[in-house]
């Protein structure tokens, strides 16, 4: 089986069930070591819940990445510009960015759109430019990585997106790391950083990351990695609240109540 990164050869990982019951098997490209699995012919049934049953977090990792976005928004964005949380479930993370000011919309074509009804991809113009794409979660289960990146590229010239990277340590099995979940059947393409830093190259953009799961694609050139100040020292993140406290310039007035009173009007018109 080809590389679905890079078209080059792959190596054959392991045969894993899936959904409890297809074998399944794993490749791992020997260019990038990104991972995929065969052809997934199983993803009807994988999706037949959009939102999986084992994907408890989904509440606190939303607040989690709220809480990391208003802190990098300010710093490399215009933040009175338009958001899009692509592939963004039941537009929690598009309320919650909503509330902290950030004029966020949403887009998912598995999840119906309960929590930002209103502001979702179709609400905006047509072929509207984004200052900045949001793909948290995304990736791991792209069937055809490189053409639905380039998907989300036409809706913005930069997307911040987490997915986890592949561990430098041996994987003998499927056992080895949490996050390949076969029992779900929906991440079917698990990345290295390598791998994502091959992406970003084919398309011409820059790539930064935490190393971890947080990653960017942009074309703005940045000066240092956005990621840098969130992995600081405690006491240096602490002087540094310190000495932006009195800074008023980046705190958004909350659009929860303007939102409401939209959504009221337009609920008896």
């Amino acid at each position: 089986m080809i590389s679905k990164i890079t078209g080059g050869q792959t190596k054959a990982l392991f045969i894993v069930k899936v959904l409890g019951k297809y074998e399944v098997q794993y490749y791992q490209c020997v260019q990038t070591g990104f991972i995929q699995t065969e052809e997934p012919y199983w993803l009807e049934e994988a999706y037949s819940s959009a939102i999986t049953k084992l994907d408890i977090g989904l509440p606190y990792r939303n607040e989690l990445l709220r809480d990391k976005l208003v802190k990098i928004l300010p710093k490399y964005f215009n933040v009175d510009a338009k958001f899009l949380d692509y592939a963004g479930g039941y537009g929690l993370f598009t309320r919650l960015m909503r509330d902290k000011g950030f004029d966020f919309y949403h887009t998912d074509v598995y999840c119906k759109n309960l929590f930002a009804e209103y502001f979702d991809l179709n609400d905006t113009p047509q072929n509207t430019k984004f200052e900045l794409a949001t793909a948290f979660e995304v990736f791991e289960h792209l069937a055809n990585p490189i053409a639905e990146i380039e998907a989300i590229l036409k809706h913005s010239d930069s997307i911040l997106f987490s997915t986890e990277l592949v561990p430098k340590t041996p994987l003998n099995s499927v056992n080895d790391w949490w996050y390949f979940i076969p029992e779900t059947g929906q991440h079917i393409a698990i990345y290295t950083e390598k791998s994502l830093a091959y992406i970003a190259q084919k398309f011409g953009y820059n790539f930064y990351t935490d190393g971890i799961n947080m990653h960017f694609f942009t074309r703005k050139n940045l000066l240092n990695n956005p990621f840098k100040v969130l992995r600081e020292p405690f006491f240096i993140r602490k002087i540094r609240k310190v000495l932006t406290k009195f800074d008023n310039k980046t705190v958004k007035k909350s659009l929860l109540q303007s939102d409401w009173e939209m959504i009221k009007n337009k609920l008896i018109e």
